[in-house]
């Protein structure tokens, strides 16, 4: 159920970004996909109060009933598609501070590559999907999120929450959390730009859920169990294997060791 304060109030957007609003959609990402290909501008953001088909990394199935943030944001970085998944970070530490200006103080974490974590549970999910032209030039990127304010699922691979389940006063919601994160978001984005990946890597690691502890990667055709090490300069995963080798991963799922 949306909070009564939700139900009728439109999020109010720094002017950078152009809301594209709805009350439900098959999934922001289709349709994010498809503006973005009819040419929509780089801040272009959908936002639905409902998603009927979300999903989430690797096709999975993404619970979307009405309460929680789902979103889309078309973004058109003059850089590689490599550099433009950096933005994943952005995102994820644009979320965490956005719910500490909001929520009562929780423990924030970050779960590479794209997840925000509170009390060791995922609360919200980052997906990145882009477009190239046939030079490699980058056409434009899509950051999805999705956080759980009202409610979460209960059956998830990992374990998850909401911020309404760790204390967060009903008086809070989604609409809230989307004008904070688009603030916060706005100005990694741009301290991205100035100073390059350095200063946001910094501020992820500063919160990274289990660094140095030993970690199991899951890719699609193997499993590896290694330490945490650190993040390289691109955001990949630097995994220490038992053998001693430096293994340097660039997507994968990460979990407890035997969860």
């Amino acid at each position: 159920m949306i909070p009564p304060k939700d139900a009728a109030r439109t999020p109010k957007l720094p002017p950078a970004y152009r809301l594209v609003a709805r009350e439900s959609v098959p999934s922001t990402m289709e349709e994010a996909r498809d503006l973005a290909d009819a040419g929509a501008q780089d801040g272009t953001l959908v936002w639905a109060r409902e998603q009927l088909h979300g999903r989430g990394r690797q096709g999975r199935n993404w619970e979307s009933p009405p309460g929680n943030l789902y979103m889309t944001l078309i973004l058109r970085p003059e850089c590689s598609p490599n550099q433009a998944a950096q933005l994943g970070f952005a995102a994820g530490v644009a979320l965490g501070d956005a719910i500490g200006s909001v929520c009562p103080p929780l423990d924030v974490l970050y779960k590479w590559p794209n997840d925000v974590l509170l009390n060791g549970r995922k609360v919200a999910g980052v997906l990145l999907e882009s477009k190239s032209s046939a030079d490699g030039k980058l056409d434009w990127l899509l950051l999805g999120l999705g956080a759980n304010v009202e409610s979460f699922p209960k059956d998830s691979a990992y374990p998850a929450t909401s911020l309404r389940f760790e204390g967060t006063p009903a008086e809070v919601t989604a609409v809230d959390l989307l004008e904070a994160f688009a603030r916060h978001f706005m100005n990694w984005v741009s301290r991205w730009l100035e100073e390059g990946f350095g200063p946001l890597r910094n501020a992820w690691l500063a919160h990274a859920a289990a660094k140095g502890e030993t970690i199991e990667v899951r890719l699609p055709h193997e499993s590896l169990t290694g330490v945490f090490v650190d993040l390289d300069q691109d955001g990949r995963l630097l995994l220490q294997l038992s053998d001693g080798t430096l293994r340097t991963v660039a997507a994968g799922d990460v979990f407890p060791v035997g969860s």
